[in-house]
């Protein structure tokens, strides 16, 4: 009997009634169970608004939180997604990704993603870039004054509006610190519990067990303006701080100085803060699993780190004024009160750009004045330019003979051709000694020609000529 016993004691109910009152209540107890494994089904339409300038790195952390090592750059609003899974109950889900381009004349296009509808199921992201120090402020205040005015521009109810922003202050209030560990390491494997409420708005009832005169009243700067979105700040690029300190001088205190920033804007908005580094793999997979925590209430165990300046993590609800002030200790030539631009200023850019030197000409008046001055004081006005050079004066007939085409003439032949009354035998006689006189290839003047033998053969070949026009040529020509 007593295997019996034991086979039946399970089924036993608490209020002891008789054995027909034992089959009801086990299937009750079966359907409120298979009810309560229905109600934790991963939550579908859960979405990650991201926004940020150029450059700051949305497309390469995204194809990181992916898991792919091609990021996919578009333009306007893009679309991705991280597959969700959840192994304890055996369940996955997708969860979408809305990266709007740098361009502000974009933000047209964010009643595509952030509607009435989808709002109390997105979490936003504003990633800022460490890369460039000097604009992480200004691009905080620009982007949050975006959203600001588009969520001013939806139609949500204000009564709804208001609950949506009570719960974000709950959820900074009832913030518990996990057990401390040695920092950002890997995230432990998931816990089974989950909470079935929206994990992005929870209720007022389940967060903590604590009631309303439990939780620590907010700060002066906490919290002072709620938009009803739960917000995280990524800073990407993390292992730029090493090349700001070697190539712009920073310190460790201008390292303190941006972080203090940043997280009093964190607080004002009640936003998380992570540093992340894609090149380095820092608090990649950290920012991954904060997010499911905060978007589907999976179990998160790591507590805020601010030691290494390079992984800086700090969740939603664990900052304060106090801890923030920690950080006045090690900045001794900085003051609080100075301004951001004043102390994170942007460097100018080395690269110098070559530009050639302009050629202004002279004023054309101005050149031939020059010049008619130039020549007035010339002693002859025949003589050639004073800016010729003084070796193209000569004259072309002292070319060497043996130059090409060149034909040397004796000037006492040429004046007697000139004169009046110099026959045509004549003419021909110089101009034959001129050509017997002439020695070919010699590059020098020729040498004076034997004047008897040069008689002679001129008279030579007049003899040929008059002998020549005695014959009755004329008449053969013109037949």
């Amino acid at each position: 009997m007593a295997p019996i016993g034991e086979k039946t004691q399970p089924l036993v109910v608490s209020d002891e009634n008789t054995a027909d009152d034992d089959e009801p209540s086990l299937w009750a107890s079966i359907l409120s169970e298979v009810q309560s494994s229905s109600s934790v089904k991963l939550p579908v339409g859960k979405s990650v608004l991201i926004l940020g300038d150029y450059e700051s790195g949305k497309t390469t952390l995204v194809a990181k939180l992916q898991g792919t090592e091609d990021p996919k750059k578009g333009c306007g609003l893009e679309y991705h997604h991280l597959d969700v899974r959840d192994d304890y109950i055996d369940d996955q889900t997708r969860l979408s990704l809305w990266t709007l381009d740098g361009d502000p004349h974009h933000t047209g296009l964010l009643h595509h993603t952030l509607t009435d509808q989808s709002f109390a199921h997105t979490l936003v992201m504003i990633v800022i870039s460490m890369s460039t120090p000097w604009s992480m402020i200004d691009s905080l205040k620009k982007w949050i004054t975006i959203l600001s005015d588009h969520v001013d521009c939806l139609q949500i109810p204000y009564d709804e509006m208001q609950e949506y922003k009570q719960s974000l202050i709950r959820q900074f209030q009832e913030y518990v610190e996990p057990e401390s560990e040695s920092g950002p390491g890997p995230v432990t494997a998931l816990a089974p519990p989950r909470r079935p409420q929206n994990p992005l708005h929870p209720p007022a009832t389940t967060q903590g067990g604590g009631s309303g005169a439990d939780l620590v009243p907010l700060g002066e700067y906490t919290f002072t303006t709620n938009l009803g979105l739960p917000i995280v700040v990524v800073v990407t690029k993390s292992d730029a701080i090493s090349t700001l300190e070697k190539e712009h001088d920073y310190r460790e205190e201008h390292f303190d100085f941006i972080q203090q920033r940043v997280r009093n804007f964190c607080l004002n908005y009640g936003a998380a803060l992570c540093y992340t580094s894609v090149k380095e793999e820092q608090n990649c997979d950290l920012l991954y699993k904060y997010l499911l925590h905060r978007i589907y209430g999976f179990s998160f165990n790591v507590p805020a780190y601010v030691v290494d300046r390079n992984a800086v993590f700090i969740p939603s609800g664990w900052d304060s004024d106090s801890k923030i002030s920690i950080l006045n200790e090690s900045m001794t030539s900085i003051s609080v009160a100075d301004s951001y631009a004043d102390i994170i200023v942007k460097p100018s850019s080395r690269k110098q750009v070559t530009r050639d030197a302009d050629v202004v000409a002279e004023d054309e008046q101005v050149f031939l004045a020059r010049q008619m001055v130039a020549l007035s004081k010339a002693p002859n006005p025949r003589q050639e330019s004073p800016i010729r050079p003084v070796s193209n004066q000569k004259s072309t007939s002292q070319r060497a003979v043996g130059s090409p085409g060149s034909i040397t003439v004796s000037p006492k032949k040429v004046s007697d051709a000139a004169k009046p009354g110099t026959s045509q035998e004549g003419v021909l006689a110089n101009f034959f000694n001129s050509l017997l006189s002439k020695k070919t290839g010699s590059p020098t003047t020729p040498v004076k020609a034997d004047k008897a033998a040069a008689t002679r053969d001129a008279a030579a070949e007049l003899d040929r000529m008059n002998r020549l026009k005695k014959e009755p040529m004329w008449s053969s020509s013109s037949q």
